[in-house]
């Protein structure tokens, strides 16, 4: 039996030495909003964060993930899909059949933790992931709109926070 540290709660699963993250997530765990696309790490559909590092899921080995290694899925991204990145999906209106958004979603976070107010060169290198939609425009109008409503809630803070009005 080995344990995983995913979404905040250690978890239990058991698995041969080769298989994928994404199978534990979905098969063991019922986390199931993590998708499979290509189990080549190539579309992104399997992103996870790993300590915050955006993890294509369906290559990496559910036993090399330590218990000490934070795994968030995308239903640890938020309780009530309140991430300003979900916000700006759902507002943006970026899905269209919608199986590669939680992947794109995860990478957008990741991008947005380490880039607050990325480039559109930053979120060309971010966001390796496929959408077979194409809603690619969508996706970066998104991010923009996710980084300009984590820059005002960062305002609203330092202003709660220091009593100054910016």
């Amino acid at each position: 039996m080995a344990k995983i540290n995913v979404n905040g709660q250690v978890r239990e699963f058991t698995a041969e030495p080769d298989t994928p993250l994404l199978w534990v997530l979905r098969e063991q765990l019922e986390l199931t909003g993590t998708k499979y696309g290509c189990g080549v790490a190539q579309c992104g559909a399997c992103t996870v964060h790993i300590d915050g590092v955006p993890t294509r899921s369906c290559q990496r080995p559910a036993n090399s993930v330590s218990p000490r290694e934070k795994v968030i899925t995308i239903e640890g991204l938020s309780k009530n899909g309140s991430h300003p990145v979900q916000k700006a999906w759902v507002n943006m209106d970026v899905p269209q059949c919608g199986y590669c958004q939680s992947g794109m979603i995860m990478a957008a976070a990741a991008l947005l933790k380490n880039r607050p107010n990325p480039t559109d060169a930053d979120i060309d290198a971010a966001m390796t992931n496929i959408c077979r939609c194409g809603t690619y425009g969508r996706v970066r109008a998104a991010i923009k709109a996710a980084a300009a409503s984590g820059r005002k809630q960062a305002k609203l803070d330092i202003q709660h926070i220091d009593g100054s009005v910016a």
